[in-house]
């Protein structure tokens, strides 16, 4: 098992052979970072696939890789989406090459277009940035309903909800063709996943209630879940997560 016997290439017809395999990846990848990935059916990966719209890396014959792209607005904004990798095949490089090759798929089908892109991973946060897109507001993404439709199926889905889509655990990333090209900044996927790791504390806070000096905390709040305790309990994962996101400079 080697780079050099990893092809990534635009997905042809009978690479939908590997919908179901495609859609448990997702999946499990979600599961293992906890966060969000909108959940594909095979139905839907195959279309992708057949329709010239993914991105497909192959060792040998085995599947290790997949990205595919979604067009809205009649082709004036498209999303890069979907990026998984087999656990067997990470920390190898291989991520980027798979979301170059996507980037070069959606600026050949769509040249024109605004390129975009949600997510919640500092990896694709970096390739992002090195590929020239910069962190933006999701009022300057796609209007399309059919998109954000799509997120229905995130485990964070309540949080866009509750923010009437102006915010989510995720960034929005977008790539302009017809604006200058910013010189890459090393820190700005770092910024980016930290405003995401806030985002994440005071998503945490609303959920789980937090009595303050004005409030009066209920019988089963005061029973079940007393404030001191859950202010602990959000102190410590406040510093397990600073520490996770120093340890990476």
């Amino acid at each position: 098992m080697g780079m050099n016997s990893i092809h990534v290439v635009f997905a042809e017809e009978d690479h939908a052979k590997f919908a179901d395999e495609i859609c448990r990846l997702i999946y499990e990848s979600a599961l293992q970072r906890g966060t969000g990935i909108a959940k594909r059916s095979p139905e839907y990966i195959a279309s992708k696939i057949k329709g010239g719209k993914a991105v497909v890396a192959l060792d040998g014959d085995r599947l290790v890789g997949f990205s595919y792209i979604e067009c809205w607005e009649h082709g004036d904004y498209v999303a890069t989406s979907g990026l998984i990798v087999s656990p067997d095949y990470r920390h190898m490089g291989l991520a980027a090459r798979i979301k170059e090759k996507t980037f070069e798929l959606a600026r050949r089908r769509f040249p024109y277009a605004k390129i975009f892109s949600i997510t919640t991973s500092l990896p694709v946060m970096k390739l992002n940035s090195r590929l020239g897109y910069v962190p933006v507001t999701f009022s300057e993404l796609t209007d399309d309903e059919t998109f954000w439709k799509g997120c229905e199926g995130c485990c964070n889905y309540d949080i866009l909800q509750r923010n009437h889509r102006r915010m989510c655990l995720c960034t929005g990333m977008l790539y302009d063709p017809k604006q200058p090209r910013r010189e890459h900044s090393r820190l700005a996927p770092y910024r980016m996943a930290f405003r995401n790791w806030l985002k994440k504390v005071f998503s945490l806070k609303k959920k789980y209630f937090i009595p303050t000096l004005s409030q009066k905390p209920t019988q089963v709040q005061t029973k079940k879940t007393p404030a001191n305790y859950q202010n602990s309990l959000l102190f410590i994962h406040c510093f397990i997560q600073i520490k996770r996101l120093l340890d990476k400079f």
